[in-house]
């Protein structure tokens, strides 16, 4: 895995003092829309080990990540933020590839996303990593009315055995 920028801690799995600097990141990361304290928590309480964090050098959460275990081989990306002061460090993609390599090792045959179509920053990202925008194009208010959404995949090869 790649270093992260100095001034950054490296990617951790969350811990459940972090929930107020989550909520905080979630809100400056998504101010249109962001998740309401309940889901949050319940992500963290549920999928403990599949969210991830990264901290300032201040020792407050600037980005985060969370995702499924696999299930049926499919795991997906729920969520990904970054403060927009700490963006275009880096930060998004060491989360994936952290997230990534967890999940390929715990057996995940795909992984799954939904983007915004106007979201280039992020849809560029993933596209960086291997993901593939469904052929069938944005799917009209998936989120909801206007929320329009592109399903992307990342089938994860397998090791091969020698």
């Amino acid at each position: 895995m790649s270093a992260l920028h100095p001034s950054y801690g490296r990617v951790r799995t969350v811990a459940g003092h972090d929930m107020p600097d989550l909520l905080r990141v979630d809100q400056e990361a998504f101010p249109d829309d962001p998740m309401p304290y309940s889901v949050l928590r319940q992500f963290v309480d549920i999928f403990t080990d599949h969210v991830l964090v990264v901290e300032d050098g201040d020792g407050r959460l600037c980005a985060y990540l969370v995702a499924t275990p696999p299930h049926r081989g499919d795991s997906w990306i729920f969520s990904l933020g970054v403060t927009p002061a700490t963006r275009r460090h880096g930060l998004a993609r060491e989360l994936m590839q952290a997230a990534l390599e967890n999940l390929r090792a715990e057996g995940a045959d795909t992984v799954l996303l939904y983007v915004e179509p106007n979201n280039k920053p992020a849809t560029a990202l993933y596209e960086s990593l291997g993901f593939v925008p469904d052929p069938q194009g944005a799917r009209p208010d998936h989120f909801g009315p206007g929320a329009d959404r592109i399903l992307m995949s990342l089938p994860l090869a397998s090791p091969t055995a020698s």
